[in-house]
């Protein structure tokens, strides 16, 4: 623990010299109704406040498997009990939301199951946990003194439903020791269903929103089957600057940065500074750990400021240390924590409250999925940092521990705050998040397959709800009727697109689009390289040194840049309605 707690000396020696704002998040005290109305609002279930019908609220209803459909009645239940003690005023009744006459959930809920290779679910088969040896998957661990033993992940089915065994798990106890062996973390890999695998960048914006709404309540109804309550911080934020590079809020700071780089998700002096470290610094021993000169950090800091985005600053004086003390001012002066404020409890329950490494992954993985866009984007640059620092161990003598225990200060303690008692196990709490942060990032930054599935059935029962709205309204129905008559050409019949055909648009090639015929055999990759393969003559300069990919959009989805990996005819019958373009990816 040693490393941990010369690290919080550092960070207060920095506060104290005066070279970082000791501005604290204030928390505002909230009643247990309160806390569950905001949590509905969150989830995208607003309506169940207001009383509205709203579509969206009632499409993501109906998506709901039997876990997550009983932990959203039990914060409705909670929320309507508090009103009726306060006499506020007149609220739905749980009854009419969910269509029951008593407590337990009725309204249809949708089973999600594993999907075996033949692409055919199969209702009740639980995801399964074994031992492999295969490519087609998504390996998550490091090399040296990895376990022999890897267990494989399936994200097929919701992690809440794929709890079998009820067992409260027991918090750890005070005098409980994290090994810091790199073995003792077990090796995972994610099987690659016929659909591939997605990361959150392939994904439109609107679509992870929802992926948002559904991992919230995901998470709740995880924590309820496990027996553990899901808390949350509510906080009264501190407003940040609104110009500069330090204390600047992420989204400000991005919005800054596209002005000079449209496009750039992570902020550009948080580039630098990796960049930075990753040319020079990987190798030097002690990098994180022994701290840079205070004062030249300080004058380094006031410089940047002064002429980062004029393009002045002389970067080949700065020492790797003191490089390394600035990406960690930068992390520790955000307003808003880069893991927000809250649900930096339920990251540090994850570990004090469930025992299983398997189990602490599945709830860090959701909350990931919760992160804000740029909160998001940056850490995983982080984390594809640190995991490069671990990689050159030999030389910089800095292995996934150590890592982990300079690192957890920066992210888990707020500015300002002292270190108590209770703090000497959150010290080796935090540092093991870091370190399963650390470790299975490749995972963390994937998709659960199961919630693409509610993202695509909620986006369906939209579209349904929305087109029984226009043939109530009578006035559509008379204009539908009008332009049905005087129609000159008639819809071509489905017929004229034969069964497993799709026709591939790609605006940047000189040959435009091509039909393709679809077999049970079929990847996106085989579309790509039939498609190189066209126009490998007369391609276009604006393809040239670009990176390809098949997306697949419109539909019950908004944009999703397929795996190469993933079986077309699979995908095609999911979505028949999509369009197929390829272009691309973002970057």
């Amino acid at each position: 623990m040693e490393d941990f707690w010369c690290e919080v000396e550092s960070i207060k020696e920095s506060s104290e010299d005066g070279s970082e704002e000791a501005t604290l998040l204030e928390f505002k005290p909230a009643d247990e109704g309160e806390l569950e109305a905001e949590w509905l609002q969150d989830v995208g279930l607003s309506t169940l406040i207001s009383g509205a019908e709203e579509e969206d609220g009632q499409a993501l209803l109906s998506t709901l498997t039997r876990t997550q459909a009983a932990a959203v009645q039990k914060r409705y239940n909670t929320y309507t009990q508090t009103l009726r003690k306060k006499n506020k005023h007149t609220v739905r009744d749980v009854r009419d939301i969910f269509g029951t006459n008593d407590s337990s959930p009725t309204f249809e809920t949708v089973p999600v199951s594993p999907v075996p290779s033949n692409g055919i679910q199969l209702p009740g088969q639980k995801p399964v946990w074994k031992s492999v040896s295969s490519n087609s998957c998504l390996d998550c661990g490091l090399d040296k003194g990895s376990p022999s033993i890897t267990e494989e992940l399936s994200y097929e089915v919701s992690f809440s439903e794929s709890i079998t065994i009820f067992a409260k798990t027991q918090e750890w106890s005070k005098n409980q020791r994290f090994k810091k062996e790199d073995s003792a973390l077990p090796k995972f890999i994610v099987r690659k269903s016929r659909f591939g695998l997605t990361d959150v960048g392939d994904l439109s914006p609107e679509d992870m929103k929802k992926i948002r709404y559904l991992s919230l309540i995901e998470l709740t109804a995880f924590y309820d089957a496990l027996g553990v309550e899901l808390k949350r911080n509510r906080a009264e934020r501190v407003r940040g600057r609104e110009n500069g590079l330090f204390g600047v809020p992420l989204t400000i700071l991005l919005e800054n940065d596209q002005k000079k780089v449209p496009g750039i998700k992570v902020p550009l002096i948080f580039q630098k500074l990796l960049l930075k470290l990753e040319e020079t610094g990987l190798e030097t021993e002690g990098i994180l750990r022994v701290p840079g000169s205070a004062s030249r950090v300080k004058n380094l800091h006031q410089e940047l400021e002064a002429k980062f985005y004029e393009d002045t600053f002389d970067w080949d004086q700065v020492r790797n240390n003191d490089a390394a003390g600035l990406l960690k001012m930068f992390i520790r002066e955000l307003p808003s924590p880069l893991f927000t404020v809250e649900y930096l409890p339920a990251f540090i329950t994850l570990v004090e409250k469930i025992s299983k490494i398997k189990l602490q992954l599945q709830a860090l993985h959701l909350l990931i999925m919760l992160l804000p866009e740029a909160n998001r984007d940056t850490a995983k640059a982080f984390l594809q940092f640190l995991k490069k620092v671990v990689a050159n161990e030999g030389k910089n003598k800095m292995n996934l521990w150590n890592v982990s225990m300079i690192v957890a200060p920066n992210l888990f303690i707020y500015k300002g705050k002292r270190a108590n008692q209770q703090e000497m196990q959150a010290a080796a709490t935090t540092a093991h998040i870091v370190r399963l942060l650390i470790r299975y990032q490749d995972i963390l930054w994937t998709v659960p397959s199961f919630l693409i599935s509610q993202v695509r059935k909620t986006n369906e029962a939209a579209m349904n709800n929305s087109k029984r709205q226009l043939m109530f309204d009578k006035g559509v129905r008379k204009l539908l009727r009008r332009k049905t008559m005087e129609r000159e050409r008639p819809e071509r019949p489905e017929s004229d697109i034969p069964e497993g055909v799709i026709r591939v648009y790609a605006p940047l090639h000189s040959k435009v689009s091509m039909a393709i015929q679809l077999n049970s055999q079929t990847k996106a990759k085989d579309i790509l390289a039939r498609f190189h393969c066209e126009n490998s003559r007369g391609s276009s300069q604006n393809t040239r040194g670009q990176i390809q990919s098949l997306h697949e959009i419109g539909g019950n989805i908004g944009q999703h840049c397929l795996d190469p990996d993933a079986y077309m005819l699979d995908v095609y019958r999911a979505n028949p309605q999509a369009e197929w373009v390829i272009k691309p990816k973002a970057s």
